[in-house]
């Protein structure tokens, strides 16, 4: 629980939009995704069994700011893998459109997966705004620690501190484990 406590402080500011309390059960889920242009199944109670979880919801693949934020993903996933977490990017895209993103704006790095209507209504991160498209994810960031427990939140539309605090947030989880 302390490792919670010092991650929430980390994020106190940024909570503020998402609906899933810091600490709750994280809802688990599998779907399809890909990486390195390949069709994956991504099922978190596995990928937890591994290390912690950064689970970044985006709008839409080959858009500005989701091919930004993947490539700051790309760029950090040595540094969260040496932490021994798992990045995942998930959004409402269809598979062929991710086998794509994961390969052009992730490059190779890390998995992206579908954000299936159900996992969209169980993390809360629908993208309600006037003028947008139903079905979108809004930009959410959640680390999960290894019990499933939500460990920190990060909701903004703006993808540049998404990688930076997930990171930090992952940092934080390390120096707490036993």
């Amino acid at each position: 629980m302390a490792s919670i406590a010092a991650v929430g402080l980390l994020s106190a500011a940024s909570a503020a939009l998402a609906s899933l309390p810091m600490g709750a059960a994280a809802p688990a889920f599998t779907t399809k995704g890909a990486k390195a242009g390949k069709e994956i199944s991504f099922d978190l109670k596995e990928a937890l069994k591994r290390g912690p979880v950064v689970l970044y919801f985006y709008p839409k693949a080959f858009t500005q700011g989701c091919t930004l934020e993947a490539h700051a993903f790309a760029e950090a996933t040595p540094e969260f893998n040496a932490l021994g977490a798992t990045v995942v990017g998930m959004s409402a895209d269809d598979l062929p459109t991710l086998k794509k993103f994961s390969t052009e704006e992730c490059r190779d790095k890390f998995a992206v997966a579908v954000a299936t209507p159900k996992i969209i209504k169980d993390y809360d991160v629908a993208l309600v705004r006037e003028g947008m498209p139903q079905g979108m994810t809004d930009r959410v960031s959640y680390v999960i620690d290894r019990s499933g427990r939500i460990a920190f939140i990060h909701s903004d539309l703006d993808y540049r501190d998404h990688v930076k605090m997930t990171l930090a947030a992952v940092k934080v989880l390390a120096k707490s484990k036993p």
